[in-house]
């Protein structure tokens, strides 16, 4: 079990949140563009490990965060972790530390990204020997995918209702 953080917080009055790209070190997501979270530990909620791993990975002040709700867990095949999201925001941009042994770079991203069509794009990869049509938002010079780019649209979502 793992829990990932979506971190709100205003930034010259638009709404932000943070996502980490990790760090090269041989794991099954390195170099990858994620949330932060990561690991359960014994007797912590799913909730507590999202802001805990938050606290780790980007210096987030964990007290700071007031916790809105959870999203939808879902199940990530190549890590075996049924992840769930947790959605808090902050009153202020956090203080962001970045431990470099996890985080290769901190990526500041628009809420509005997410719903600008520009930044939604599709193309063929090759995964695993197979070519698959892979849906990811641009932001930046970077591609989200996978897990974070599902979690992400199901945040859009529910905040589009």
């Amino acid at each position: 079990m793992a829990g990932v953080l979506i971190l709100l917080y205003q930034q010259a009055g638009v709404w932000h949140f943070p996502l980490m790209k990790r760090a090269e070190d041989g794991l099954t997501h390195g170099g990858q563009i994620s949330l932060p979270g990561g690991s359960q530990e014994a007797g912590e909620s799913l909730q507590e490990t999202a802001l805990r791993e938050a606290c780790e990975e980007i210096g987030a002040a964990c007290t700071e965060v007031d916790v809105l709700g959870q999203l939808s867990p879902l199940y990530i095949p190549p890590s075996n972790f049924l992840v769930t999201p947790t959605v808090g925001y902050a009153d202020r941009r956090p203080d962001f530390r970045c431990d470099p042994r996890e985080v290769a770079e901190l990526i500041e991203a628009p809420l509005s990204a997410l719903f600008d069509r520009a930044v939604m794009k599709r193309e063929p990869w090759t995964l695993r020997g197979t070519t698959v049509e892979v849906p990811f938002y641009q932001i930046g010079p970077h591609k989200v995918w996978g897990a974070t780019a599902m979690i992400l649209s199901e945040f859009s979502l529910v905040l589009a209702e």
